[in-house]
């Protein structure tokens, strides 16, 4: 859409203010829909000194008169008086929400992402902010125009004069409870002065405050190895250029990338400027977040588990430069700080940087471009870095920073990858073969700690029927059911579908139903019947529901009251137990055997994670995979500790096919109830993208249409298809070129995914 396009010209609408002046300001507002470009609106006289960018407004839009809320991104000059502009109606904020440059960050992720700038902004900014959550209207009062004169010709009480004087001193209205407080009265003389006209009332806003930000108790600096302090040291030349860079900060699990993190904030708090920390996901890293609190003097935490006026309050400190750190999840990095200095992503490689619904931008690329933007670093920290950030830093786009070597001179712990194709307990069903059982019990001997790890919850991953050979799925999703044995429930792990354990298959009423497969609930059963003496916790998402548990759980670890801990992904992440001796993988395949571009990479930065938890002290420690695919590259460069032949090998497969990093990829996914009409429309576009592409630009491919991995979810039939190009303008100029002559039918929607990386 042009700017004319959101031009309104219609002569039977008489009431519509008419520009007539070459000076007159007009404002671009967005909606939270998928436009590309802004509307225009004229400014009424009420409202001309008052608007400005960042601003929420509310209007009519389209031909009706439904008001909705929309973005105030531009103020200009009118280029045309002659135009008819429908007004806007309404300010909603008395400052504005976003700065200039956040508005141009929102803009930009709007056209890389190649959503709308209103859906970004709808996104950014946080529904406790925009209602203004935990605060309220407090009755205040202020000196009304006329007071002096009215006050020179009567004697006021001395209660009443003791207001006024008050009221002298404040260049802002006072709430009437703290008025009392100074004039040392009751609402009396309150009531009095505004009866005679003195005072007047007005209601102000007034914020409820939320958690104290203050650091804990103040811990000592660790002292940083020589390999340490070289990566500081190339960190701090970056943040005295005062210019952007991206860094990428390659150590080895153990190597002490945390410190390194700490002590280049704290010289960019030393300037006087605020750094933004992203983590994979907030609740599994309170290690993380303590170690902060001890070592800065304001720590703001941003998690999901935080109320909208928690929020709010914390968004208001940030903005007004209160807080000196700032520790996120992915939104983090729209933290409105008006001093930004750094930008740290830990565990760049987590999947958990990519948001999955729209807007889907990834943190990583929107931190480089708010970084580039500001001019300040941008500092990346993994031990198994994507292969998008490993090839960069490789053809010196990034700056590579290498940390090889563990703390202490620890050495990695020796993986051994374990062939169960022929294991006699695991033939006869067991879940730990017995190279991982006699290790169990030689680590618990020892008063050592086991960490189990398994990606798959619930009692059995499939029920399966043995007559008809098909598993029972969820009505409404291709998925096959996972039982849950302590809810005797079969539950959908997409849609939350359940139903009571069935004795028949849905199928061919058959009573030859099985439960096939070790989730995460039959690994612990099964522990707890080896190993009885042992002390043993489940961490999936099942049994850390409440807020605060993981904290809790882990702390259980830490303190020696848990033995064995056993869980899914969220046990790979960032923990540091000293007292862990041996990590045991379950099962590498669930990894491994995923219809996705990235299983490989994935199982790879999986096993290297989950082994990095051991082996952090000097009674050492080791890992055993379990794996039918013990020649798979991923598993066995994984064992080796060895990420640069991993990157190597995974990379020159990806070239040779053409896939990312070497290409842009966008993913087009249709959806709706009926599969016929999906389906057809999806080949539509495709061929319409082909046609297209044969015409501008015969490198662009088109893959597709064809049913997505999983081709019903939630009741929604869903087709896919795929644009490949060897950048990303390439791509977007194809899409839309195709896009403004698309005409989805009614039940039909449509979503794009730039950089996909899944393809469930």
């Amino acid at each position: 859409m042009s700017d004319q396009q959101g031009l309104f010209d219609f002569a039977d609408t008489p009431d519509w203010e008419h520009a007539a002046a070459e000076d007159i300001q007009v404002a671009e507002v967005v909606f939270n829909l998928p436009l590309e470009k802004p509307y225009t609106y004229s400014i009424p006289d009420e409202f001309r000194e008052r608007l400005r960018p960042g601003m929420r407004i509310k209007t009519s839009l389209g031909r009706g008169n439904r008001r909705v809320v929309g973005y105030c991104v531009n103020v200009r000059q009118l280029e045309d008086p002659s135009r008819r502009l429908k007004p806007i109606e309404e300010v909603l904020d008395a400052v504005p929400l976003l700065s200039v440059s956040m508005l141009e960050l929102t803009r930009w992720i709007g056209q890389q992402y190649l959503c709308g700038w209103g859906q970004v902004l709808e996104s950014v900014i946080p529904a406790g902010v925009r209602r203004k959550s935990g605060t309220r209207l407090v009755q205040s009062y202020q000196l009304a125009e006329e007071a002096e004169s009215l006050i020179a010709v009567r004697r006021l009480p001395a209660k009443q004069q003791a207001v006024v004087d008050a009221l002298r001193k404040s260049t802002a209205p006072i709430p009437v409870a703290r008025l009392c407080e100074l004039a040392d009265c009751g609402p009396g003389p309150i009531n009095g002065l505004r009866t005679k006209g003195i005072i007047n009332p007005i209601k102000v806003r007034s914020e409820i405050q939320g958690e104290t930000l203050e650091g804990t108790e103040t811990v000592a600096d660790l002292v940083l190895n020589d390999q340490q302090q070289a990566a500081l040291d190339t960190i701090v030349a970056a943040l005295e250029s005062g210019q952007h860079s991206t860094m990428l900060l390659h150590g080895a699990t153990g190597s002490g990338k945390t410190e390194v993190y700490i002590r280049a904030i704290r010289e960019v708090v030393s300037y006087g400027r605020q750094a933004i920390v992203l983590v994979p996901e907030i609740s599994l890293t309170p290690q993380t977040i303590r170690r902060f609190r001890s070592r800065f003097g304001s720590v703001a935490v941003l998690h999901s588990h935080m109320s909208d006026a928690e929020r709010h309050w914390q968004w208001q400190l940030i903005a007004r430069g209160e807080v000196e750190v700032i520790v996120g999840a992915r939104s983090a990095v729209f933290a409105p700080t008006p001093h930004l200095g750094l930008v740290v992503i830990d565990e760049e490689h987590e999947p958990t940087f990519k948001q999955d619904n729209t807007p889907r931008y990834h943190a990583r690329e929107v931190a480089r471009f708010r970084c580039a933007q500001e001019n300040v670093p941008l500092l990346l920290g993994s031990a198994t870095p994507t292969l998008e950030s490993w090839l960069r830093a490789t053809r010196n786009h990034d700056t590579l920073i290498s940390m090889p070597d563990r703390v202490a001179e620890l050495p990695l712990p020796p993986v051994l990858i374990v062939d169960t194709r022929n294991d006699p307990r695991i033939n006869k069903g067991a879940s730990i073969g017995r190279a991982l059982y006699t290790g169990i019990l030689k680590a618990l001997k020892d008063k050592g700690q086991v960490i189990l790890f398994l990606n798959l919850r619930g009692y059995s991953p499939t029920v399966w029927c043995r007559s008809c050979g098909t598993g029972v799925k969820c009505p409404d999703c291709d998925i096959t059911l996972t039982w849950h044995r302590d809810r005797q429930e079969a539950v959908c792990h997409s849609c939350d579908y359940h139903i009571p354990a069935p004795e028949k298959c849905p199928s061919c009423d058959s009573a030859a139903i099985r439960y096939i497969g070790t989730g995460t609930q039959r690994l612990e059963e099964e522990v707890n019947a080896l190993f009885a003496e042992a002390r043993v916790l489940r961490m999936d998402s099942d049994s850390m529901k409440k807020p605060g548990s993981h904290d809790i759980a882990l702390e259980q670890f830490r303190q020696g009251e848990i033995d064995i801990l056993l869980g899914t992904q969220m046990i790979a992440k960032g923990l540091d137990f000293p007292n862990v001796t041996l990590v045991g993988v379950i099962d590498a395949d669930t990894m491994l055997n995923q219809p996705d571009m990235r299983a490989a990479e994935r199982t790879f930065q999986l096993i290297a994670q989950v082994a990095g938890r051991t082996g952090r002290s000097s009674r050492g420690g080791r890992v055993l995979v379990q794996t039918t695919n013990p020649d798979d590259p991923s598993v066995r460069y994984a064992s080796e500790h060895d990420f640069l032949g991993f990157a190597s090998h995974e990379l020159h497969q990806r070239k040779d096919s053409g896939a990312p990093p070497f290409s842009c990829v966008a993913r087009v996914i249709f959806r709706g109830l009926s599969e016929p009409a999906v389906h057809e429309t999806a080949s539509s576009v495709a061929d319409k993208l082909r046609k297209t592409a044969r015409e501008h630009d015969p490198q662009v491919r088109v893959l597709g249409a064809a049913p997505a991995p999983i081709t019903r979810l939630r009741g929604y039939w869903r087709f896919h298809l795929q644009i490949a190009a060897p950048t990303h303008e390439r791509v977007k100029t194809i899409w839309l070129r195709v896009e403004d002559t698309l005409k989805l039918p009614d039940g039909v929607e449509m979503a794009v995914d730039v950089d996909p990386i899944n393809s469930r």
